[in-house]
């Protein structure tokens, strides 16, 4: 085997784990997501997820005399301090009115457009 082969092989081993390491790392779709509508819940946050790929709100909303708590997706930390976001933002206990893409499913839960929080915008849930 010649020196330039070894090379190209050795390239080769190096590239296949990468294109297959490649779709596990893909952006999911926000296909899930009603964006034709936009649906606005109040409540209580029970949580606050500054995490990646994506923020999540946990929030308990009082509906037909019960408690049901939704799952908000939000952009990422990086996306959200762009627009004035805190890990801080929003804590537990905090009051907020939440407006989302519901999911198409009919799930409890959505993609964050907006939230308000004691009466003020927190920043944008998603760059425009």
């Amino acid at each position: 085997m010649t020196r330039r082969t070894a090379i190209a092989l050795g390239a080769l081993g190096m590239a296949i784990p990468l294109a297959v390491a490649a779709p596990a790392q893909a952006h999911h779709s926000f296909a899930m997501f009603d964006t034709s509508r936009e649906v606005t819940i109040e409540g209580t946050v029970t949580e606050f997820q500054w995490t990646n790929p994506h923020s999540w709100i946990q929030v308990l909303v009082k509906e037909g005399g019960k408690e049901v708590e939704w799952s908000i997706e939000g952009a990422s930390p990086n996306n959200l301090q762009r627009f004035g976001w805190k890990r801080t933002s929003l804590k537990p206990g905090d009051h907020v009115q939440c407006i989302l893409h519901p999911n198409k499913s009919g799930g409890i839960g959505g993609s964050l457009v907006r939230v308000t929080v004691n009466g003020q915008i927190v920043g944008a849930a998603k760059p425009s």
